[in-house]
């Protein structure tokens, strides 16, 4: 029986250190350990690139888009209707149930014109309702809504420089009162 201790009094180590001859066992460990290690290391490489994320759906795209458009729309004259007949109660009524709407709509990445329309002149609406009760800080701002929002619209008609106009006609008004 071999001895466990190496020429010079050192304790053999189980795998790879020294080996007396004729002990094949260990030669066959050793070359066992290194073998896994390398099959290991070997499969450590980089890990795959991500998959690219697929864009998000386009909501102007889908079947609630339109009809929500329009009925923004409705809800839209349906206020300025009774804002004009000094309704104002009705008035305020509709445009707060048609803010959520409008949100809704104005949540999409790029909005429709339609759309577009639909919310400034919700806010025009509500400005001058908010004007009409002195209220010209509040007013101010969704007067300022629709001026950044028709500065930016790509591209620029006649009807969006008319809105833009508006807005910021609507600015003018309530500087001169505050």
């Amino acid at each position: 029986m071999p001895s466990p201790y190496g020429p010079k009094g050192h304790l053999l180590q189980s795998g790879c250190g020294y080996q007396p001859r004729g002990s094949d066992v260990r030669l066959n460990s050793c070359l066992t350990t290194v073998l896994l290690l390398a099959i290991l290391l070997a499969a450590c490489g980089p890990a795959p690139p991500p998959a690219k994320p697929l864009p998000p759906p386009d909501p102007t795209t889908e079947a609630w888009y339109a009809p929500a458009v329009a009925k923004l729309a409705d809800l839209d004259r349906q206020a300025e209707t009774a804002f004009h007949k000094n309704d104002r109660d009705k008035a305020a009524a509709l445009i707060e149930q048609a803010k959520p709407v409008s949100a809704r709509l104005l949540a999409a990445p790029h909005p429709t014109l339609e759309a577009m329309e639909a919310a400034s002149d919700l806010d025009q609406l509500y400005g001058q309702m908010l004007f009409t009760n002195r209220n010209y800080g509040w007013a101010r701002l969704f007067f300022q809504k629709n001026t950044s929002r028709w500065k930016i619209w790509k591209p620029q008609t006649p009807e969006t420089a008319r809105r833009l106009k508006l807005a910021e006609d609507g600015i003018a008004a309530c500087d001169a009162k505050i």
